[in-house]
């Protein structure tokens, strides 16, 4: 990594290394920095263009599922909390069916961690609709020294 994008990482952490750029797809870890900059709607376009492409079915459904987890925090963006709650649930359940607990260098038990007390406020109310959001902060994703192999 030059040392501009350490600078410019610095503050959250590094989320990933050269041998994470060289080891995983591009649009990985262009959604990795879009996601971390607070742009949902970009990262989910950049995980999709890979998810649409040649991965395999492991990949595709995490993709799927980080897809989703930062299509909530756009419908939140938008004022759609209801949507937002749908896609948290839509995500889980496709970690679930992954049934890993690292899957490209992302540890998914922390990351999922992060997801739910992000938007646990969003999960007890009989309509989402009602509800003032809160302060929260969504999930920094800070990839695992290893490199992992992936389908």
């Amino acid at each position: 990594m030059s040392e501009t994008n350490v600078f410019e990482n610095s503050e959250r952490g590094i989320a990933y290394t050269d041998a994470h750029i060289t080891a995983y797809p591009i649009e990985y870890i262009a959604g990795i920095d879009l996601y971390n900059a607070g742009e949902f709607h970009a990262a989910h376009d950049a995980w999709e263009e890979r998810w649409m492409g040649e991965g395999g079915p492991q990949e595709k459904l995490f993709l799927q599922a980080m897809i989703q987890s930062a299509v909530a925090f756009h419908h939140l963006e938008i004022g759609r909390p209801g949507a937002a709650r749908r896609m948290h649930q839509m995500a889980k359940e496709k970690f679930e069916r992954l049934g890993k607990k690292v899957f490209m260098s992302l540890d998914l038990e922390e990351y999922q961690a992060q997801l739910d007390c992000a938007l646990s406020w969003l999960l007890g109310a009989p309509d989402p609709r009602e509800l003032t959001p809160p302060d929260f902060s969504p999930p920094k994703i800070k990839l695992l020294p290893e490199i992992m192999e992936y389908d």
